[in-house]
């Protein structure tokens, strides 16, 4: 399954990039479920991210690798690939790019997942879509 989202921000496309960032990451966790961020390495080749999602009963780990970035004229762009993954999710790719537009930029989450089978990812579509359309006033306030 796909979501793409993008958000128009009112800084430069390398304001942008540097801002993806610790700070930024915390502020993008939506309410639920709460997170608490156990490893953030940065967007480079190799970097990973890891979390720790707090459910009402139990707790899940999610952890993610920079496997591609590249920085262009046009856009900076880094993708991260689930490699330990909550059980609600069998596959996790999320391209993040920041598309230069003169003086201000594009946000764009490109993501891919699937859950463990078919009508488990069906279902998981609108909360993740929704985890990610909870970021668009968070990038327009960081980055106006």
């Amino acid at each position: 399954m796909k979501i793409n989202l993008s958000t128009k921000v009112n800084q430069d496309y390398i304001s942008v990039k540097n801002g993806f960032d610790e700070t930024l990451f915390t502020k993008l966790s939506p309410p639920f479920p709460p997170v608490k961020l156990l490893r953030f390495d940065g967007s480079e080749i190799g970097d990973l991210v890891s979390l720790e999602l707090s459910f009402l009963l139990f707790k899940q780990q999610w952890t993610s690798k920079i496997t591609e970035n590249s920085m262009t004229p046009k856009e900076y762009y880094f993708i991260d690939i689930g490699i330990v993954l909550p059980f609600f999710l069998k596959k996790w790719r999320h391209k993040h790019r920041i598309i230069n537009l003169e003086n201000h930029a594009e946000i764009r989450d490109e993501v891919e997942f699937s859950g463990p089978f078919g009508l488990a990812t069906l279902f998981l579509y609108p909360l993740i879509y929704l985890q990610f359309l909870y970021r668009k006033p968070i990038y327009k306030k960081v980055f106006s």
